[in-house]
């Protein structure tokens, strides 16, 4: 009898289980675009269409639905990094992450909210997906400045620095791709060598962490549920 009630329940359960899921992370996606990541979890239930207790069986907290709302996005930017890393030309791989951190942003306002935010390394595995990320970063930082191409006073902060920049804008202006790649450009151009004029301000302790680059997902600030 039990075994009855699972064949027929069950596949209905996991398919019901799946569109649920489903419709959680875009309305997720959708929510925290329009509204930042502190947006109430009950916003997004009623925008996916399904009850507040539903949302928080398969996602008991705000952190584990920003990490799979965004779980692309972060995945993209290691692939980046791995790109970057395997490129010949370390100028090459380095301007290549950066564009493509850039365009994630511009194509998914959600993240450009998310990035900006503090998650806690919840995890042994994540702070050490996380520490990994930020080594090849600074091996690719090496790589460039060892060429000849990147500033010598160039700190890998200095790239968390400019994306947080590059998110103030389209966060501000999240249809003007115009604006978004003006400014991209210009950063770049200020990261090569022979753009170095006099001492920089010494780098920010903090601003690393921000960057997206490991399995954990952004960072944010405790918020209310």
């Amino acid at each position: 009898m039990a075994e009855e009630s699972s064949r027929i329940a069950g596949p209905g359960l996991r398919a019901d289980a799946r569109r649920n899921r489903g419709r959680i992370l875009v309305a997720a996606r959708a929510v925290f675009a329009e509204h930042g990541i502190d947006a109430p979890m009950a916003a997004v239930a009623r925008r996916a269409g399904v009850g507040v207790a539903t949302l928080y069986r398969r996602f008991p907290t705000r952190e584990a639905l920003v990490r799979a709302a965004f779980a692309q996005q972060m995945e993209a930017c290691l692939r980046a990094l791995t790109e970057a890393l395997a490129d010949p030309d370390p100028w090459r791989g380095f301007r290549r992450l950066f564009e493509t951190a850039c365009e994630l942003q511009r194509e998914e306002r959600g993240f450009s909210a998310a990035f900006v935010a503090a998650f806690p390394d919840s995890t042994a595995e994540h702070a050490q997906a996380r520490e990994r990320a930020e080594r090849d970063l600074m091996t690719l930082v090496r790589r460039a400045q060892a060429a000849g191409a990147l500033r010598a006073d160039f700190h890998p902060s200095d790239l968390a620095v400019a994306l947080l920049s590059h998110c103030g804008l389209v966060t501000a202006l999240p249809h003007d791709g115009a604006a978004s790649r003006r400014l991209v450009a210009y950063l770049l151009q200020s990261f090569r060598a022979e753009a170095a004029r006099g001492a920089l301000p010494p780098p920010s302790p903090l601003a690393l962490r921000s960057l997206p680059l490991a399995a954990d997902g952004p960072r944010r600030r405790p918020s209310r549920a």
